[in-house]
């Protein structure tokens, strides 16, 4: 007979290990060191999870540190560059920030795996793409030659690859963008990967290949439960892929939620201006809106919002007063002072 204890502490282990995020970085800090001059800030206070089987959005323009947050995850920052606070946590229980090269190498590939913007600077032009996606499969898995070479093909298969046991002798230049791309994918899932980082994954592919890419990550997700962290620029990407989105700007979370809410009821001026700069066919023949300004250098972010000199609703306020991420109960937030957060009402004064 099974004691009622042990039955209870399978119960808790097992609600305990689904509530806890796969990835969860908490108030990551990231500065760039300079020769000269003091420091600066590249990510400020930046938080977020990622749930097991859940893909989640970074969307911001360009400079914003998406993909310098992606690099902290895998320890793959400049060497100017270094955390300087906060936690990066994977499974709860494996504090990535603290981690060695050495330690942080198996995560890489085998636990947490990358997608890159551009394939043919990622890919070695050098090798073949049969040596590149065995090597992961020797590496972190033990397989033996053959074993590598039988599962990479599987691999190429999965990924949608034309003719894969020649494909396994051709190198990357031999290959058009879209299968080079798909190259990058079958590395990445080679192992099995408890979480996958896409960044900016489909910018250099055509419309139509673009799709086929989208389609392959969502059926990765569906299959093996893969849980994804897809960072963007472009919202139509976003809003096709992601149960949960996160809007930056120069170093923070601006704005949060579910991508119903965040489409449905933005509540940033940053995060509105985005959405409508997106054409569509009701704005057919009108000039599209645009945010004025750019987003500021690294060492023009003064103590106030990194926003309000692009804002049309700043106020003095908003140049000397940093405002903080309030989330209201559904798990709904933004990083404005225009935003009332009474009772967990909200609503965007814009």
């Amino acid at each position: 007979m099974t004691d009622v204890t042990d039955v209870t502490d399978v119960t808790d282990a097992a609600a305990t290990e689904t509530e806890t995020p796969l990835l969860d970085i908490r108030n990551l800090q990231l500065e760039l060191q300079r020769t000269r001059g003091a420091d600066v800030a590249v990510l400020d206070r930046v938080s977020l999870t990622v749930g097991r089987g859940e893909t989640v959005g970074i969307v911001g323009e360009s400079g914003c540190g998406k993909s310098v947050l992606s690099l902290s995850v895998l320890g793959l920052l400049p060497s100017a560059m270094r955390i300087s606070g906060g936690e990066i946590w994977y499974e709860g229980r494996h504090p990535l920030h603290r981690m060695t090269d050495r330690d942080i190498r198996a995560f890489r590939g085998n636990e947490i795996a990358m997608i890159f913007q551009d394939p043919m600077s990622s890919l070695n032009n050098g090798l073949t793409v049969g040596y590149q996606v065995t090597e992961a499969l020797r590496l972190h898995l033990r397989y033996s030659r053959r074993e590598a070479k039988e599962h990479a093909v599987r691999l190429f298969r999965k990924v949608g690859l034309p003719r894969p046991e020649s494909l396994l002798h051709e190198y990357p230049h031999q290959l058009s963008g879209g299968m080079r791309q798909r190259v990058m994918i079958a590395i990445a899932i080679a192992c099995n990967p408890g979480l996958l980082i896409a960044d900016e994954p489909t910018t250099a592919l055509d419309v139509t290949i673009q799709a086929q890419i989208l389609d392959l990550m969502r059926q990765i997700r569906e299959e093996d439960g893969t849980s994804i962290l897809l960072i963007s620029h472009d919202f139509g990407v976003i809003a096709d892929m992601c149960d949960r989105i996160l809007v930056m700007y120069a170093g923070q979370i601006v704005e949060e939620g579910t991508a119903r809410d965040l489409f449905d009821r933005p509540l940033h001026p940053y995060t509105i201006g985005l959405l409508q700069s997106i054409p569509t066919p009701a704005k057919k023949n009108r000039p599209l809106h645009s945010i004025e300004g750019t987003v500021p250098a690294l060492h023009e972010r003064g103590t106030g919002c990194h926003f309000a000199s692009r804002c049309a609703h700043a106020t003095e306020r908003c140049r000397t007063e940093q405002p903080e991420l309030v989330f209201d109960r559904d798990g709904h937030a933004a990083r404005c002072f225009l935003v009332a957060a009474e009772g967990g009402n909200r609503h965007a004064a814009v």
